[in-house]
């Protein structure tokens, strides 16, 4: 039977960045599939919804779960940043046959608020209402926090592409601690298929020593790799290729155990 990869993007992002990882995934004989979240399938230039800023997690995870549900046996989850965070809480929901966690963002309970953290998101963090607005990040800051390791032109290429984001889910994400909703919870204990959590140790948004936090959490049913030469852009950071075989040699190990 031909495996399912659902492969989810996460901030400012869309089913578009996983070009390299689709194209690997499929040439090994998997089905991948690579949805654009709510309110994200616009031009980069186009002015977001207005309903964008106040979308939850727990919107984008309602959408992920009907998608989900179309198919005939549980997929592979494959989440990058926020989407790593998303494919944790569909995991707790028994809606997976692995995850695939990528420089994940952190759930509730893990301080994630590091320096670096701040600097990546200083421009909405310091307008007023950012929790309820949609809300991008400068070029510089997306540079810094993300792309640091591409070529100019390549960093220049990426942000062009990326649009806005939902200033709700990055509250959710960064400020748990004063959401009434928990949208970012995730039962440790009810995630029982097989993890892997890949982090970088130049990462400066999702940094390596928040990552292995995600890993400890799953600790029952958890593997952690860190790749020391890279950061945040493991999806297309020179080298990538290396990160995908990783990942496919543990798909084949943990798949053969089910």
């Amino acid at each position: 039977m031909t495996e399912t990869i659902i492969m989810i993007h996460g901030m400012w992002g869309g089913g578009w960045y996983w070009k390299n990882y689709k194209n690997f995934f499929e040439e090994k004989g998997y089905h991948c599939i690579t949805p654009t979240l709510r309110f994200h399938d616009i031009a980069p230039n186009e002015t977001p919804n207005p309903q964008l800023g106040t979308t939850s997690l727990l919107d984008y995870t309602e959408d992920l779960e009907k998608e989900i549900n179309k198919l005939d046996a549980f997929p592979i989850l494959m989440g990058h940043s926020m989407g790593g965070l998303l494919a944790q809480i569909l995991g707790s929901r028994g809606l997976a046959k692995a995850l695939v966690l990528l420089t994940p963002a952190s759930p509730h309970g893990i301080i994630a608020l590091k320096p670096s953290v701040i600097k990546s998101f200083w421009s909405a963090l310091t307008k007023w209402g950012f929790w309820r607005k949609p809300m991008r990040q400068t070029f510089d800051e997306a540079v810094y926090s993300m792309l640091h390791l591409l070529t100019a032109e390549e960093q220049r290429e990426t942000f062009d592409k990326f649009v806005y984001e939902s200033g709700r889910a990055g509250y959710e994400i960064g400020f748990w601690f004063l959401d009434s909703k928990g949208a970012a919870k995730v039962d440790e204990s009810k995630i029982t298929c097989p993890v892997l959590v890949v982090a970088g140790a130049q990462d400066r948004i999702t940094p390596a020593s928040v990552v292995r936090k995600v890993a400890e959490k799953y600790e029952a049913v958890s593997t952690y790799k860190e790749f020391s030469d890279h950061a945040h852009w493991v999806i297309g950071e020179p080298g990538w290729q290396k990160i995908a075989e990783y990942i496919s040699e543990w798909l084949n190990q943990v798949l053969s155990e089910i």
